[in-house]
């Protein structure tokens, strides 16, 4: 007896064939959505997002009765509310000029110190061998997570008992003590990802440790480091509870100047609103100047 094989016809051999996937619902609507229409979007998402930067802006530029009488969006129907009137006032406010004065000496040596304390202890914990480094290590990764209001009290009793309690280089001292933890963290873990082979061959050269850091180490880690003074200078520009406790109350910082010029003075939102609008400038000013350096940071970072 002779057995025939069954014939695979070419419906059979297409069943067997496997499916081809489908796009996602999801990837579909994305695709159809670029280009023109999620432009579109992204612009009127940024728009709501800035709405309240331009409000206080045409604030600042109003007049207090104008302020009082109808809302900012009013300039836009009536141009010749607008007026400099309230920044010059602004300027003859010496409590508010002098803010700005006793902010830019607390910011920028509290970022300074940050930036070169971390610096270099980023570069020891990665790349240099000393006893207990890990265990060390993961103290500083332990101290991320502490929060500022557990050190008010222990701090102000100790700077009270060295005699820098309610002076500019208290507040220093507490913000680069508090901003040396991340600061460590993240420049050690950028630091760790330099090719080996690299330090190496620098140290073969004939390079030491301080010129290692100075000649390959800090071009390298200039994104890191500069995404980390962009974040250092904004949390001590922003800060009020450091600078209510800390800070001479003779010449305290901008934040805690506006909050007492709304305590002492409420209705003078012709002063309020344009300081409010500088205090905010100055910061975004530094952040859009080192945007390029931010940006090449945390790609790299997430790239790495």
């Amino acid at each position: 007896m002779t057995t025939t094989e069954p014939v695979r016809t070419a419906a059979a051999v297409d069943d067997t064939a496997p499916a081809k996937p489908r796009t996602p619902l999801a990837a579909r609507i994305a695709a159809r959505a670029g280009g023109g229409v999620m432009r579109v979007v992204l612009v009127l998402v940024a728009l709501f997002w800035l709405m309240p930067t331009i409000g206080l802006l045409l604030s600042s530029l109003r007049s207090s009765e104008d302020i009082a009488a109808t809302g900012w969006w009013k300039v836009f129907t009536a141009p010749s509310e607008l007026t400099f009137d309230n920044y010059q006032r602004l300027l003859d406010n010496s409590a508010i000029t002098d803010s700005l004065v006793s902010t830019l000496l607390i910011t920028v040596p509290a970022t300074f110190l940050v930036v070169v304390l971390g610096s270099f202890a980023g570069y020891a914990f990665a790349w240099m061998e000393f006893p207990g480094r890990d265990w060390w290590f993961l103290v500083v990764v332990g101290l991320l997570v502490v929060p500022v209001q557990v050190a008010l009290i222990p701090v102000s009793e100790l700077f009270g008992a060295i005699g820098i309690f309610e002076t500019t280089v208290g507040v220093i001292l507490f913000h680069t003590a508090f901003g040396l933890p991340f600061a460590i963290f993240l420049l050690r873990n950028f630091f760790a990802e330099i090719p080996r082979e690299l330090l190496e061959a620098a140290r073969l050269d004939g390079a030491g440790e301080i010129r290692l850091f100075t000649r390959v180490v800090m071009p390298l880690g200039g994104p890191a480091i500069a995404s980390l003074g962009i974040f250092q200078f904004l949390w001590v520009w922003n800060d009020m509870l450091v600078a209510l406790i800390f800070a001479d109350s003779g010449s305290p910082p901008i934040t805690v100047a506006l909050q007492q010029q709304v305590r002492q003075f409420g209705n003078n939102i012709d002063v309020l609103a344009p300081g409010a609008f500088v205090s905010m400038v100055i910061p975004l000013a530094v952040f859009f100047a080192f945007q390029r350096q931010f940006v090449s940071g945390v790609m790299a970072g997430a790239v790495k």
